[in-house]
């Protein structure tokens, strides 16, 4: 179907909610919670957020809660980041610990903030969804998602 108004809605991009072809009522209305938004990331199995302080190249220490939950009896020594909404672009990422068992992201990391601008004082939005792998969000200073090359909308712009 062409044009606007007919068939399925599609979501237009960053701040409109989470699920794939949900919008929000009003922008000042928060999207209401449903079973759908689960659908978006079924998987997903342990989530959290980093504030990226001092160099955001520089290696970066993981949640404590995190590290935990991925040890088991064997720690990955690497964790596969892909941008969200971007499923063939990863960067392996070396995993290190310190001797008091602390995780951090190491070789690799660079390449990631480099490629996607880190700056101090952004948030990125980690969902791990097992075997290594994880999907990253990334919100600039104004607390709005930055867009990336496979961050795409459906309809043009008016």
């Amino acid at each position: 179907m062409s044009g606007r108004g007919g068939g399925r809605p599609r979501g237009r991009g960053r701040g409109r909610g989470r699920g794939r072809a949900e919008r929000s009522p009003s922008p000042s209305t928060p999207p209401a919670s449903s079973s759908s938004e689960m659908d978006v990331e079924p998987d997903v199995r342990f989530e959290f957020v980093l504030v990226l302080k001092g160099d955001p190249r520089g290696i970066q220490r993981l949640p404590d809660s995190f590290a935990d939950y991925v040890a088991g009896d064997d720690r990955p020594r690497t964790m596969h980041l892909r941008e969200a909404a971007c499923g063939y672009y990863r960067w392996i990422v070396d995993v290190i610990y310190d001797a008091r068992g602390k995780m951090y992201l190491n070789i690799g990391w660079e390449k990631f903030a480099r490629h996607h601008s880190l700056q101090a004082g952004f948030i990125l939005l980690f969902s791990y969804f097992g075997d290594r792998d994880m999907s990253v969000k990334v919100f600039d200073e104004t607390r709005c998602r930055r867009d990336y090359h496979g961050d795409s909308t459906d309809e043009e712009d008016d």
